[in-house]
């Protein structure tokens, strides 16, 4: 859980900023959208295989513009 203890004097804006960014850093609202809604066991299997073959496909071109 993402918490943010305020510095003598810290006006609330910032902390409101450095809050915001810790709950980003820690990817809880990926986290909550990914469960708010039920995907089939299939359905999670293909959407795992397609970012697999995304990954891959990035890899193998940054492979490609080192090598040049």
């Amino acid at each position: 859980m993402a918490f943010v203890i305020l510095d003598e004097g810290e006006n609330l804006e910032s902390a409101l900023r450095r809050f915001k960014r810790r709950v980003q850093q820690e990817a809880i609202i990926k986290e909550i959208k990914k469960h708010s809604v039920y995907f089939k066991p299939g359905e999670k299997r293909r959407m795992k295989e397609a970012q697999a073959r995304k990954r891959m496909r990035r890899r193998i071109k940054r492979d490609r513009d080192i090598d040049y």
